[in-house]
């Protein structure tokens, strides 16, 4: 949240005017009544004198949409979307359009540092300059739903409505790319021509640097005349068409020979191909941002060894190969494992223009059951980079805590065998996309495990959004 603040002294102000004293991630304003209950205000922001239509009650709070804006905060801006707003039909893909770039970044900062201090007890030494980049045209990612509406004669394509199942009603979206953007009726006037259009439900978008792939979920065969339009369609506007006839892995090129899914991390000379239903950053400019930042706190040495959890595809693990001495990268899937060693080896083929990679090894574990043990399996690395989803990775933390408490001689702790000849990392860098998980997985490392959190900070993937992406950095105390 905003810092909050105190209301101004008014002595003219009506009693059921509402100072509005901070914003929650979901972008309410948070404000308190007379007899002290809380409010949650949609459409508020902090420093605003407003009103509000409250629609539900609770013993300890209520919640509401602004109705009136008695004074205005100095950080509220025209929203860059024609869809966005709160009125009924309005896009739900945004929340926080209303609020400055800058003052969006500092609710995302405070959260992090909120709940670090609250679920974690943990304080940063240093809070980290936020990453940014472009607030519009950055998302490479997305999921568009579509319905065809009989009593219009004609098919809606895009997000979900705000706290709604029915699809907003969209003609343009200034967060996609703006040739995505400029798209979206097209599309439109695609699927209602098509005999299909009872049976497509969705369109994924998947970008990569030179390449748009749209992924057609289709819940019955396609006729060879919507297979001839969605070639047209191709043709016209330069995409790439991928068919979905049952789950993601039944997604197929419509046409083979297309150019491959790629995006580059140029700083490292390394190139990612990747598949459109593959899990890679919506937001490239940050992504790229990310991963330097990442490296450069990790600070591998050409001597050392270091693993990457929860590697994917290998968007850090291969940066890191061009550092280290070696390198392990763990994920869950076997399937993951094999891309990730694929592009590896790709990369490895690249190396002769570009900085060779060191030894790099590709395994699979359920990082959601680790153990001491397997911890001590995996051999000893100088350091550690952690890329969970948003469940954290809470086991993984555990058994470096449970090993630290074993070399303290913890007596509620089982010993495990080769424990005296292994040694935890000299320092974490943790990537997380929820900031509760991350304060939960840093109290474990800060109170359990031995470790200091040095530094902490947002990076904004999701501008105009309530995501909040972070770093950490967690060093070994001597």
């Amino acid at each position: 949240m905003i810092e909050k603040t105190q209301a101004p002294v008014a002595s003219a102000v009506p009693d059921d005017w509402l100072w509005v004293e901070s914003l929650d991630l979901d972008a309410q304003g948070v404000a308190h009544k007379a007899d002290g209950k809380v409010v949650f205000i949609e459409g508020a922001l902090p420093f605003e004198y407003v009103s509000a239509n409250v629609n539900r009650h609770k013993n300890n709070w209520e919640q509401g949409t602004l109705t009136t804006i008695h004074r205005s905060s100095s950080q509220r801006v025209e929203a860059g979307c024609p869809h966005f707003g709160l009125h009924t039909g309005a896009c739900g893909g945004c929340k926080m359009q209303h609020l400055h770039s800058s003052a969006q970044v500092a609710v995302k900062q405070r959260a992090l540092e909120d709940n670090l201090w609250h679920l974690g007890k943990v304080k940063p030494g240093q809070i980290m300059r936020p990453v940014e980049g472009p607030t519009w045209g950055y998302r490479y990612r997305a999921r568009l739903s579509v319905r065809h509406v009989r009593k219009k004669e004609t098919v809606l394509v895009g997000f979900h409505e705000r706290k709604s199942r029915y699809v907003a009603d969209m003609g343009v979206c200034p967060v996609l790319p703006p040739q995505v953007s400029a798209m979206l009726m097209p599309l439109r006037a695609l699927i209602v021509s098509m005999d299909a259009v009872e049976t497509c439900p969705q369109i994924e978008l998947a970008c990569g640097d030179t390449v748009i792939a749209l992924v057609l979920r289709h819940l019955e065969p396609l006729s060879s005349a919507d297979l001839a339009r969605l070639r047209a369609f191709a043709q016209q506007h330069g995409v790439q068409w991928w068919l979905q006839p049952k789950g993601p892995e039944t997604v197929h090129l419509l046409d083979d020979g297309g150019e491959t899914l790629s995006y580059a991390l140029p700083e490292f000379g390394i190139v990612m191909p990747f598949k459109p239903t593959d899990f890679t950053q919506v937001n490239p400019h940050i992504n790229r941002v990310l991963v330097s930042r990442a490296l450069r706190l990790l600070e591998a040495q050409h001597n050392e060894r270091v693993i990457d959890w929860f590697c994917g595809l290998g968007n850090f693990t291969l940066p890191i190969a061009t550092q280290a001495a070696a390198v392990l990268g763990v994920e869950g899937s076997e399937v993951l494992v094999a891309r990730s060693r694929e592009n590896y080896q790709k990369n490895c083929a690249l190396a002769r223009t570009n900085r060779p990679l060191c030894a790099t090894e590709f395994v699979a574990r359920n990082l959601f059951e680790m153990t001491p043990a397997m911890l001590i399996a995996d051999g000893y690395a100088d350091r550690w980079l952690v890329d969970p989803p948003r469940e954290g990775a809470f086991a993984l933390v555990r058994a470096l805590a449970d090993l630290h408490q074993q070399r303290l001689g913890a007596a509620d702790v089982v010993p495990t065998p080769g424990a005296e000849h292994w040694a935890p990392p000299k320092r974490i860098v943790y990537v997380s996309c929820n900031p509760s998980t991350l304060a939960r997985d840093a109290g474990l490392l800060v109170h359990q495990a031995g470790y200091r959190c040095s530094a902490a900070g947002v990076v904004n993937m999701f501008p105009h959004t309530a995501h909040v992406e972070s770093m950490a950095v967690f060093d070994l105390v001597s």
